[in-house]
């Protein structure tokens, strides 16, 4: 059963790079985000979808490890995507540290897999912020260096990301509002680190993000 679930997992993979881009922009995003002074971006929850047999050759440990790694690879791309409008002069809030906001959920007793049980304004709360951006990232083969290395090791898994599918979004802080949702699948095209990836889902979103606008 276990083979047949990572087997069907592959296969959605291997249809990310077709799937259809889907953006939600709350129409109140401008007045609800008017008074926010800081946001954070939490560690995104990641799921590797290897084939059967390279599956077999690792732990779930090492798996762990891996996603963990890429989750917060994505985080701290975000963070670095913001923190350069903030330099172009077009960003409208601050960002807390990524390194703050993981030590303030794990004081909190929150790992990246309890997140998704926690309301975002109960997140917002515990983070001191006005808003939270969060998701899931999906890939079948890993962006992190650390990650690519050690399977290179383990069975010669090298080269850019084949597919990846990424869910974004923005909440505000007060009550938990959705205020973005961006899903998107991408090929090899994006390229091959969590950089380029931020860089492709974000040229579009970035037009209906009310922080980064003016």
């Amino acid at each position: 059963m276990k083979s047949l679930c990572i087997a069907i997992g592959f296969l959605m993979m291997s249809q990310l790079a077709y799937s259809q881009t889907r953006l939600y922009n709350n129409p109140d995003f401008d007045q609800i985000a008017r008074d926010h002074k800081i946001i954070a971006v939490l560690p995104f929850h990641t799921s590797i979808h290897l084939r059967p047999r390279q599956m077999r050759e690792i732990t779930a440990e090492q798996l762990e490890i891996m996603e963990l790694a890429e989750g917060e690879m994505i985080q701290y791309a975000l963070h670095a995507w913001f923190l350069r409008r903030d330099k172009r002069g077009s960003l409208k809030v601050d960002v807390q540290d990524p390194k703050k906001t993981n030590i303030l959920l794990a004081d909190a007793g929150i790992s990246v897999y309890d997140i998704e049980h926690y309301l975002p304004e109960e997140l917002a709360e515990i983070l001191e912020v006005d808003g939270v951006v969060m998701g899931t990232f999906e890939t079948n083969k890993p962006m992190s260096e650390e990650a690519a290395v050690a399977l290179k090791m383990i069975f010669g898994i090298w080269g850019k990301t084949n597919a990846a599918m990424i869910n974004l979004s923005i909440h505000n802080g007060a009550d938990g509002m959705l205020l973005v949702n961006y899903n998107k699948g991408v090929s090899r095209s994006f390229g091959s680190t969590p950089g380029e990836l931020v860089n492709t889902l974000m040229r579009k979103a970035s037009r209906r993000i009310a922080y980064t606008r003016g």
